[in-house]
């Protein structure tokens, strides 16, 4: 058993086996992870907002789906990940409020995973597993020596993708 390399919200990270790397209460943020199966590298970012591009003051790189991605991505492979190897997982995305009509702040659980689908599929990374939407939150784990993603809600079995 390695460490546990614990990632905040808007926060992101990079891991090797035999660590696991997590997230604590996914709500409508997204935990997405690059993993790549030969050298054991992963990385996690937990971002909260889809698009950097509609905020001004956006220090905070890994607060957003663009950005925290990209940043993501420059640090596994720095860490001896492989560009065609790596694969991404991601979860959370969930519908916490329920907002009346047909307001963006209820959706923004929805855009959050879409613009992870838009971006991976930008960057031409395979999205190979995904546990989102639903009202609840997640806490997950990517662990570095087997590649598996483990989804933990409240009152819910396990979940390994």
């Amino acid at each position: 058993m390695g460490e546990v390399i614990k990632v905040g919200m808007a926060d992101l990270n990079i891991c090797k086996a035999p660590n696991t790397i997590t997230t604590l209460g996914l709500g409508s943020c997204i935990g997405l992870t690059f993993y790549d199966p030969v050298t054991k590298v992963g990385g996690m970012v937990h971002y909260m907002l889809p698009d950097s591009t509609k905020v001004r003051n956006n220090s905070n790189i890994a607060k957003f789906a663009d950005t925290g991605i990209q940043e993501l991505l420059k640090k596994v492979l720095a860490a001896g990940a492989s560009r065609n190897r790596l694969v991404a997982k991601i979860a959370g995305g969930a519908r916490m409020f329920e907002v009346n009509g047909m307001s963006d702040i209820g959706n923004i659980g929805a855009r959050n995973a879409e613009a992870a689908k838009k971006i991976l599929a930008q960057m031409r990374i395979k999205l190979i597993a995904e546990d989102t939407g639903l009202n609840y939150g997640r806490t997950v784990e990517l662990h570095c020596d087997t590649g598996e993603f483990y989804i933990k809600s409240v009152g819910k079995p396990v979940k390994i993708i």
